[in-house]
């Protein structure tokens, strides 16, 4: 059972899927495509790095980026059985399961990356990686901060969650985190408190735009961040979406929900590597064993496509 898996922003870099460009005709034509967005896929190519890093370029780049691997896989033969993604990586997972057409996919992640950019604007958070604790551990911890506004905006794998909120607050998180036996805490560079109550404006603005696009029932399975379960006939998708970029995601949950599907093989849509690393551990920890392709260069989409068509 094979699952794609879309990457969430941060992993971007300037020359990111070019070579893949060069060598697929799937991937450049649905690149070219939109050309609308032809400032993007420059800055993709050339950069700068600081203009491709503002949130309202990266996440078009991701989603254009996911788009041509998809479509290059699905011509030769490789189609996803179940998909989830990270983050805005979400918006890539409902793509390949056919809930949200390409055209809408693209714009409507474009126009997300704009909002959350605003919303972020004069806000002044902090972000930190936490390793070496368990989900309950780190949930007990924030939740003892009352001085304050901190959360965890991400579970991402055993052992590896991500807290964000003020920056006292997330100092006086740190300390208590330790003292219950974190090995680390990686202070993290963001450009907004994504995924907390501070992006709600986004999430209000976001909402009017998915309530002028078609929605479809998905083909396969795919797996909700805000819900950690699989999406179900019953769910109110765009709400889930509104709801996802001011709330915390459920990753890890995500990856358990796939394995528990009968999921061995997952293929990182990036660029990065980043996702393999929370399967990988996720797999691990369930004593499950799962083969973990990342596709971040022309190497990596010609070995996924020779070893799994």
């Amino acid at each position: 059972m094979i699952v794609f898996a879309y990457a969430g922003q941060g992993s971007q870099y300037v020359g990111m899927g070019q070579d893949i460009y060069d060598a697929y005709n799937e991937y450049k034509e649905n690149i070219d495509s939109f050309s609308e967005l032809s400032n993007i896929a420059d800055l993709m190519k050339n950069g700068p790095e600081e203009d491709l890093t503002q949130t309202k370029n990266t996440q078009p780049a991701f989603a254009l980026f996911a788009l041509g691997v998809t479509e290059t896989l699905k011509a030769n033969g490789i189609k996803p059985d179940a998909t989830l993604g990270l983050s805005l990586g979400e918006y890539g997972a409902l793509y390949a399961s056919g809930v949200i057409g390409k055209e809408d996919y693209v714009n409507t992640v474009a126009y997300r990356g704009q909002v959350m950019q605003e919303a972020a604007e004069d806000l002044t958070c902090s972000m930190s990686a936490i390793l070496g604790l368990e989900a309950d551990a780190v949930n007990e911890a924030v939740a003892k901060i009352t001085d304050g506004f901190v959360t965890v905006a991400n579970y991402n794998c055993p052992g590896q969650y991500v807290i964000c909120g003020d920056e006292d607050a997330v100092v006086k998180a740190e300390e208590l985190l330790k003292e219950a036996g974190a090995k680390r805490c990686i202070r993290l560079k963001v450009s907004g408190p994504f995924h907390t109550k501070y992006m709600e404006p986004a999430a209000v603005k976001l909402r009017k735009r998915l309530d002028e696009i078609e929605l479809k029932e998905a083909s396969i399975p795919v797996a909700m961040n805000v819900t950690g379960e699989l999406l179900s006939k019953d769910d109110d998708i765009r709400a889930l979406l509104e709801k996802q970029i001011q709330s915390s995601v459920h990753f890890e949950e995500d990856i358990i929900k796939m394995l528990e599907l009968g999921a061995d093989t997952f293929v990182e849509v990036g660029p990065g590597k980043v996702l393999a690393g929370f399967i990988k551990k996720t797999a691990k920890a369930k004593g499950v064993e799962v083969n973990v392709y990342s596709i971040d260069s022309v190497d990596d989409m010609k070995k996924v496509i020779e070893e799994l068509k």
